[in-house]
């Protein structure tokens, strides 16, 4: 502690030096942005192949434009299974050329690069040939009767998928894709519930192409109609300086509150990814800069990291953009975005409420300063000269809640950004940085398209055997009339799946297969939705997968496992407010008024106990260790701020107010003994 608190006096910057997050206490520089994508196992590329993979990229655009926006470029509008072999066409095979077969051979050329050429070229042609035959695959009902041809091309489709998928989700996901999407082989050879249709091998790989239920269904029309457009846009943005703008209003809001530096990281990352809906890069883009600064100031490594770990984690879950998941649940739910996101409101902030108070309570404990106001940016500065994005998100946001053009509005949004972008001098792009947005666009696209094909392996293997079908009924089966049973059975299936895949990935294929059961068991749809969302992003920052923090990691120049054990901690409220609003909807503004009202005020004031209990101190009551009685009076805030949150009614056997009157006496009980312990001791 002592030499975090000596790095907090001694490691100060100079007057006239802004926090820009290239300092560390005794380490060396943290890698700058290009180089982290390095580290991310991208392949660097340069010269025609460059200029290809940008162009690919724009063709996919383009696709995507004519869809959405009617423009008839092809004389008439394509045909859905058509559109998406050919949107699969012009990103999938980029894959091949952004990641390499394994992460060690980032820069190497020669054979291995000639072979992902081959790989490249072959994935086109094989979606070409598809995209092709579209009308004769609907006509002639290929799905159970394809021909010896697409049978071919199927199977040799299906093993590009799965390698993209390696490259892209990881080895997890390729083994757990691979053998569900094999699952209809033996289906009719394995014992209840998981006996099914049995298809043969040649047959399930056709389908897993050419059916509407497989790679080329929900996930990837998903893709084609809503989710694009937020990733273009999210890209963009950090590339005009969207990424700056946030962390420097961060900045000026917060940063000189005790723990200011962590608190900064909350407000960026929320900010940022909350429209980029990508844990990952949220990460590394506002990491660069938060990370450091905390470790400045006197926040461990392990603390820092973990800090952003959670909130880039948390972002995707905040309201307003959701990272586009948001408008994917409404297609399924049929109700409008506006009612999803209002409804996520409440349990993102408790969230954010949450990982703010446990850093305030660990600074407290610590001692920790802010940085000083000499340090940092003005916000009026900063608002002024940012005015672009805030005036393209407020365009953004009147397109989707008032005009409901959610297909469309990200890319009116980008347009407009980059026009203005280009007239200003500030953040203009010259060749070179245009070229770099296309190649950051590209990897984006290419990665999401991957993942979600191999979901879609998933779903088809469950739809061709009728196992999707029958799965909620065995479900509700087996937890019999106990709800809770069965959310705690959704939470370990949300968090399994959630592992390597992005939250759109994840949620899609569980909308599918596991909020049926919720549903059918008495639980509110919207809950049962938000919950799935909920427990699929866990894995973020649960280890041992944990990608958030091994993204942390090379930033916070510590383990991702010490990060990931403190992200536990930090994020704790993501593990329990789920289970919450799916048992009570009144979390979600679902219920009467008078109920909603006392429902989300017990619920703040328990978790702010509870962050208190975590860290080890109450505001105005001092610390929770070094005695018997504080630790007794750390226990009582823990299940007395448990207590508050959770509602009590529907289908929880305690009413609210029984509960509130329960935790308010464990909290004020263990105010008293922290007032007769910390009698000595000044605290705040």
């Amino acid at each position: 502690m002592s030499q975090g608190l000596g790095a907090n006096r001694a490691d100060q910057p100079s007057h006239d030096q802004k926090p820009t997050g290239n300092d560390h206490e005794g380490d060396a520089a943290p890698p700058p942005q290009d180089q982290m994508v390095e580290e991310l196992a991208y392949r660097r590329l340069t010269g025609v192949l460059r200029v290809v993979f940008v162009l690919l990229t724009l063709g996919g655009i383009g696709l995507v434009l004519n869809q959405q926006f009617n423009l008839h470029a092809f004389g008439y509008t394509l045909v859905e299974n058509r559109y998406l072999f050919l949107l699969a066409a012009a990103t999938l095979p980029l894959v091949f050329l952004a990641y390499p077969w394994r992460p060690q051979a980032t820069r190497r050329g020669g054979i291995a690069l000639g072979i992902d050429i081959l790989l490249c070229l072959a994935c086109a042609g094989a979606l070409l040939w598809f995209a092709f035959k579209a009308e004769t695959i609907l006509g002639e009902g290929w799905e159970f009767s394809a021909p010896d041809m697409a049978k071919i091309l199927g199977a040799v489709l299906w093993l590009l998928i799965l390698e993209a998928l390696r490259r892209t989700g990881g080895t997890a996901i390729f083994i757990i894709v691979t053998i569900v999407s094999l699952y209809p082989v033996l289906a009719d050879k394995l014992p209840s519930p998981l006996n099914g249709i049995g298809q043969s091998l040649e047959d399930t790989l056709a389908y897993h192409v050419v059916s509407a239920e497989s790679a080329f269904g929900i996930p990837m029309r998903a893709f084609g109609e809503i989710v694009i457009g937020f990733i273009v846009f999210g890209v963009a943005l950090n590339h005009t300086g969207g990424g700056k703008f946030f962390n420097d209003v961060a900045f000026a809001l917060v940063g000189r509150w005790r723990g200011g530096a962590a608190q900064v990281g909350v407000i960026s990352s929320a900010l940022q990814g909350s429209i980029s809906g990508s844990v990952i890069s949220n990460v590394i883009s506002s990491g660069v800069v938060t990370i450091p600064a905390m470790k400045r100031t006197g926040f461990r490594a392990d603390y820092a990291g973990g800090v952003e770990a959670v909130a880039s984690t948390g972002a995707v879950l905040m309201p307003p953009v959701m990272g586009s998941t948001a408008f994917v649940m409404a297609s399924f739910l049929g109700i409008s975005y506006g009612e999803i996101a209002l409804a996520a409101a409440v349990p993102a902030l408790l969230f954010y409420f949450g990982l703010a108070m446990q850093i305030d309570a660990y600074s407290a404990r610590l001692g920790l300063r802010g940085l000083r106001t000499e340090e940092l940016p003005s916000l009026w500065q900063t608002l002024k000269d940012g005015w672009l994005y805030i005036a393209v998100f407020a365009v953004l946001v009147y397109l989707m809640i008032n005009e409901q053009r959610e297909a469309t509005a990200p890319f009116v949004a980008t347009a407009l950004l980059l026009v203005i972008n280009q007239i200003l001098p500030r953040h203009r792009l010259n060749w070179p940085r245009l070229l770099d947005l296309g190649m950051a666009t590209g990897r984006a696209l290419a990665e999401l398209v991957a993942i979600l094909a191999g979901v879609g392996f998933i779903i088809g293997a469950f739809s061709v055997t009728g196992l999707a079908g029958t799965l909620a009924n065995d479900l509700v089966y087996l937890a019999g009339d106990k709800p809770v049973v069965l959310l705690l059975m959704g939470a370990i299936t949300s968090f399994i799946f959630g592992m390597g895949m992005t939250v759109t990935a994840c949620y899609i294929f569980l909308a599918i297969v596991l909020a049926p059961p919720l549903v059918k068991a008495g639980l509110d749809p919207l809950a049962v939705h938000l919950f799935i969302m909920y427990w699929g992003m866990i894995s973020f920052i649960t280890p041992p997968v944990a990608l958030a923090t091994f993204a942390a990691a090379p930033l916070a120049r510590t383990s991702p496992f010490k990060i990931g054990f403190q992200a536990i901690r930090l994020g704790a409220v993501i593990y329990i407010v789920p289970f919450f609003f799916a048992l009570n909807p009144a979390l979600i503004l679902k219920g009467e008024p008078l109920e909603v009202i006392s429902v989300i005020v017990t619920a703040f004031i328990g978790v702010w106990l509870m962050a208190a209990a975590i860290q080890g101190w109450l505001i105005g009551g001092g610390r929770l260790d070094g005695s018997p009685l504080r630790l007794l009076a750390r226990v009582m805030l823990a299940i007395g701020g448990l207590a508050l949150m959770a509602p009590g009614g529907n289908l929880i056997p305690v009413g609210n107010a029984t509960l509130a009157i329960v935790g308010g006496a464990l909290a004020l009980g263990a105010f008293l003994l922290l007032k007769l312990t910390n009698r000595d001791t000044v605290v705040a």
